[in-house]
């Protein structure tokens, strides 16, 4: 069984629930709310990055492809 990888990495889902659990355990060990909302936005911005990265490899990669 392979995993995709690309596909869970781009998937929304999959970020909010390493968010979450981030910021669980944050609180948890005594966090505030506002280094909680940095780090929320830290973790959101990078899935941003990561998602168009892999999302434009692939694209790119199918265009060579083609040609």
């Amino acid at each position: 069984m392979k995993i995709d990888w690309v596909r869970k990495l781009t998937s929304r889902k999959w970020w909010l629930s390493v968010a979450a659990f981030v910021l669980l355990m944050y609180n948890a060990l005594g966090g505030s709310a506002e280094g909680a909302e940095q780090i929320a936005s830290i973790i959101m911005a990078g899935a941003a990055v990561v998602g168009y990265t892999l999302a434009e490899g692939l694209a790119d990669s199918h265009h060579a492809e083609d040609e």
